[in-house]
């Protein structure tokens, strides 16, 4: 009987570990591969296809020797070391600034009703598109934005806008700003994804035993372990603030503009000549953006070495009262920037006469929408059909990496957590004017497949990430039930696996949407102009200084995102509505 049982076990689990679904299981072991190829080799042919025409060569455009000439040409442009060393302090300065807000709320108010209440309220603006963030901001910032008229004429005696370049500033402030909202409830979601990795209360319990006072006993015991966790996001953070074009263009400075936004200008500029020189400057970018994080490392040590000199004096730090209360204050100030200026941009959207001092629009109209919805209708359909295609085959690669690890129970460690983090850490335009060179060269831009395949570089790593998380984090012993019942391992991933983290893959795919309607650089070069979305028509529109139309288009793009995120919410409320348990998951 013995004997008999044991075969059993042996033939069940066996059934459970090789299943029967051949498809799937060769599915499965080209997972991690495939994953490999959608993020490493566009990058690798990118970067490659924008070095050559760097040095002079590139046959369709009569390059065919290697040179500096570009290089050259590119150094010789009137204020490009500023426009350059703009891009480092904007890539630095964003990312310490993000990092310092998140980490002293994180430090000041882990394990409080507070922090569960500001995690709240931040979380959702991972889905505010970067574009229509910054549009909000603008309207809120600008000398006739909404916090002018709310203290005019009573406060200020103001009865016209002041003259004030607030907005385009020379020196990046407003840009930086813009990122910074943007960017603090992305390390937010990554830090709260990664305390679970570390003894935060036990850590906290005891640095308060000891006499520490809160913000001083978390930075001191949990954060250096935390922030090992999480520093692959900030260097992606760093890549993205020094790269960044969208929001660089709506708020950055003009004279002269960013790195990166003269780059695409060169790039689009009919004279393809021009297309030596983008490439130049696109190298000369990576070039930014590795001395920025080179800087940070350096700025890493100096703050480690701080650290233990601070922690050598022995001070508790124990009236943190006030330090506190300036870090909650500070969340909450940054994300209700972005939710009055999203809600600025609604009413903008639908404002008649609204002059300054008013700080309400006179009349309220949908002309502005009844003039806009035939145009959007193209742009708006491209938008959707891109986003779901790259978001559904990200989700695919994705739980198929996860499912493989799963049978496998190798993670892959620090290595597979670099290869997610690959695309964000090398900056946009320093592979994407390549990538675009090659396509050209193939004969294969300005199509679906490419545009799609250009937005899953950069939907697959969000969607990994989200899911990762709590699909490692679900108890494997109701898979152990199942295989006890004979079921296999396709039914167990079926049945059981995939119904209970059902609210967590359609917030992967809902993170993956949004990711894809904020994208810019990539449609606008892969796609070559003649794939339209909401974000493009957006961005080129906010040269004009029609507000109204602004204001739809941007609150469209805002909506998108959040249409994703209500129905990843309302889905499993509805399909498991009488499984209490499951819902919950």
């Amino acid at each position: 009987m013995g004997a008999r049982g044991e075969r059993q076990r042996h033939l069940r689990f066996g059934r459970l570990r090789f299943g029967r679904l051949r498809p799937g299981r060769l599915m499965l072991r080209l997972a991690p591969p495939l994953a490999l190829i959608v993020l490493a080799v566009p990058l690798a042919f990118g970067v490659l296809g924008t070095v050559l025409p760097a040095l002079g060569y590139l046959p369709a455009l009569g390059g065919t020797r290697l040179t500096l000439a570009p290089f050259a040409e590119l150094l010789a442009q009137p204020g490009i070391v500023r426009s350059s060393i703009q891009a480092l302090l904007i890539g630095l300065a964003t990312t310490a600034v993000s990092l310092v807000l998140v980490a002293g709320f994180v430090c000041a108010w882990y394990g409080t009703r507070a922090f569960a209440f500001i995690q709240h309220l931040v979380s959702p603006l991972l889905a505010v598109p970067h574009a229509a963030a910054a549009f909000g901001f603008a309207f809120m910032i600008a000398p006739s934005g909404y916090l002018a008229r709310l203290v005019s004429p009573w406060a200020t005696g103001w009865e016209r806008p002041p003259d004030w370049l607030i907005v385009n500033d020379p020196a990046g402030l407003a840009l930086i700003a813009g990122l910074v909202l943007k960017e603090v409830p992305f390390l937010l979601l990554v830090t709260l994804a990664a305390l679970p990795q570390v003894p935060a209360t036990r850590a906290q319990e005891l640095s308060q035993s000891l006499g520490y006072g809160l913000l001083a006993g978390f930075m001191f015991t949990v954060w250096p372990a935390l922030y090992r966790q999480i520093r692959l996001a900030v260097f992606a953070v760093i890549a993205y603030a020094s790269a960044n074009v969208d929001v660089a263009i709506i708020l950055g400075p003009t004279t002269p503009e960013t790195l990166p936004v003269r780059l695409v200008g060169w790039m689009n500029d009919p004279d393809l000549s021009m297309r030596f020189m983008a490439c130049a400057g696109a190298v000369l970018q990576i070039g930014v953006t590795a001395t920025a994080i080179a800087i940070w490392v350096a700025m890493e040590r100096a703050m480690h070495i701080l650290a233990e000199r601070v922690c050598e004096t022995g001070r508790r730090f124990r009236r943190d009262g006030a330090m506190r209360m300036l870090a909650g204050a500070a969340m909450t100030v940054q994300a209700l920037l972005v939710f009055g200026g999203l809600a600025i941009l609604a009413l903008w959207s639908v404002s008649g006469l609204w002059q300054f001092p008013d700080a309400l629009p006179a009349n309220l109209s949908l002309r502005s929408w009844k003039q806009s919805l035939p145009v959007l209708a193209g742009p708006l359909a491209t938008t959707i059909i891109v986003g779901v295609a790259a978001t559904a085959i990200s989700l695919a690669i994705a739980l198929a990496c996860l499912q493989r690890e799963n049978e496998t129970g190798r993670t892959g460690g620090n290595r597979a957590l670099a290869l997610v983090y690959l695309p964000l850490l090398v900056p946009q335009i320093g592979f994407l004017f390549g990538l675009q060179l090659l396509l050209v060269a193939a004969d294969a831009d300005a199509n679906w497949a490419a545009l799609i395949g250009a937005h899953v570089i950069f939907v697959l790593p969000y969607v990994f990430l989200s899911l990762s998380a709590p699909w490692r984090a679900y108890d494997r012993r109701y898979e152990a039930i199942a295989a006890a019942l004979g079921a296999t391992t396709g039914r167990i991933f079926w049945r059981v696996r995939l119904p209970m983290l059902t609210r967590a893959v359609l917030a992967a795919s809902a993170v993956g949407f949004a990711v894809s309607v904020g994208q810019y650089l990539p449609t606008l070069l892969v796609g070559a102009g003649r794939f339209p979305t909401i974000t493009t028509e957006a961005v080129a529109l906010g040269s004009g200084g029609n507000r109204r139309v602004i204001g739809v288009y941007a609150f469209l793009q805002m909506m998108l995102p959040f249409i994703g995120f209500v129905l990843a919410g309302l889905v499993p409320a509805l399909l498991f509505r009488n499984r209490r348990a499951i819902r919950g998951v």
